[in-house]
């Protein structure tokens, strides 16, 4: 049996109200933490994520978070329950981005689907 976009809006809903912080990875997050992104000035954190309804089978970010970040390279973007510590629910691949130094890393989209 496969779910109709009702059936998947529920779930998806439930896990966007759950997912409410963003973090940035250098590497291959595994089960959590590993490789998060640290220091800087100003130092680095994770930062809020707000989501909209979901339509059409998955659900959109509605915020645009700012990341402080410093010289490193950033390649992943993970999903938890709060500003530090928190549950982990996953992560996603980004295009590569070198920082040289100190600068800002916005997420200007992202969104979660249910397939199949």
């Amino acid at each position: 049996m496969a779910l109709n976009n009702a059936g998947k809006h529920i779930g998806l809903d439930a896990i966007a109200a759950a997912i409410t912080h963003l973090s940035l990875h250098t590497d291959a997050v595994g089960g959590g933490s590993a490789n998060e992104v640290s220091g800087g000035s100003p130092a680095y954190t994770r930062e809020a994520a707000a989501w909209a309804a979901a339509a059409a089978g998955a659900v959109a970010l509605s915020n645009t978070p700012v990341f402080d970040v410093p010289a490193v390279t950033v390649r992943r973007v993970g999903l938890w329950s709060a500003v530090s510590g928190g549950t982990f629910y996953g992560d996603g691949d980004i295009t590569d981005e070198v920082f040289a130094g100190q600068g800002t890393y916005t997420v200007t989209s992202g969104s979660i689907a249910i397939t199949g």
